[in-house]
């Protein structure tokens, strides 16, 4: 029987790190002119965002009770225990879903064990969760103490972020039609954080794309903790270049141990557009866990 620690795609984990620990990741499902597709596995970003900016109709849904179910059926099959870091309920329905999927799959495996941890993070918010609990597991962490981490680093995982074009925030209804038109006139950027809900917040709003970028940097510095020995989040669309700036101003401001790089994929990158760019970093740190992160 083995411990699995799996995720979905929406987590916008490196392919990297996918490939270096054999991570089971769960595609994320978007309709693009009414057909499905499967985000990491029948379509990824460069080809999402393309298909964006040629107006297309996107929607999104969350994995949904089925897919769950038959994403969980193999590891209670084998006798797997799994531990599932997942998208934040403040944001999607996952959490709900794949506890749906569980109790169904009880019924025909009754000792199957699975935890499944409400990260109330999204994007490398809980990627980077996820690479360290792999990170801790392979470097021989007891389970127990793998999952009392994951509760921990989601708890202190923070999100600085920010987006170059406000269309698609109103287009998903999350800015009103005023709050577009004036922020488009006077180039306004906000600034979002992932709140104690689990949910997307507008904190602050700068002007122009560069000072959004040094604002992100700065909550860094100002929420912070122990960021020298800390592996950071760089997350982004398609602006490659402001990926580079923040991941240098990351290692000559704060001198921090390692980055860990994502795109932004369909499961946000549909509701923000492909101007997307974020940092996740965690406000506190524990030496209990941090000798397995060596």
């Amino acid at each position: 029987m083995a411990f699995c620690i799996i995720t979905d795609s929406a987590s916008d984990i490196p392919e990297s790190i996918i490939k270096e620990y054999n991570l089971y990741v769960m595609p994320t499902p978007v309709t693009i002119e009414g057909t499905d597709y499967f985000d990491g596995k029948t379509i990824f970003p460069d080809e999402f965002y393309e298909i964006q900016a040629s107006g297309k109709e996107i929607k999104t849904y969350h994995i949904n009770q089925y897919m769950f179910h038959e994403h969980f059926l193999p590891y209670a099959k084998r006798g797997d225990e799994v531990l599932y870091i997942c998208f934040s309920t403040g944001i999607a329905g996952t959490f709900n879903a794949a506890n749906l999927a569980y109790e169904e799959v009880l019924e025909e495996y009754p000792d199957f064990k699975l935890t499944i941890i409400d990260s109330k993070c999204a994007s490398v918010g809980y990627g980077l969760v996820v690479a360290k609990l792999l990170r801790m597991q392979r470097n021989g962490a007891p389970k127990e103490l793998i999952i009392e981490a994951a509760h921990f680093f989601c708890e202190h995982m923070e999100h600085a972020v920010t987006v170059m074009e406000l269309e698609y925030l109103f287009k998903g209804g999350r800015l009103s039609r005023t709050s577009f038109l004036a922020g488009t006139v006077l180039d306004i950027k906000p600034i979002i954080i992932v709140d104690e809900k689990g949910s997307l917040s507008a904190v602050e709003k700068v002007r122009g794309w560069k000072k959004a970028q040094k604002r992100i940097l700065d909550m860094v510095g100002e929420k912070g903790k122990n960021l020298e020995n800390q592996v950071v989040g760089v997350v982004y669309g398609r602006d490659k270049e402001s990926a580079e700036y923040i991941k240098e101003q990351l290692k000559e401001r704060y001198h921090v141990k390692g980055l860990l790089e994502g795109r932004i994929g369909c499961a946000i990158g549909a509701h923000t557009g492909p101007g997307i760019l974020g940092i996740t970093f965690l406000n506190e740190t524990n030496d209990k866990y941090d000798e397995y992160l060596n």
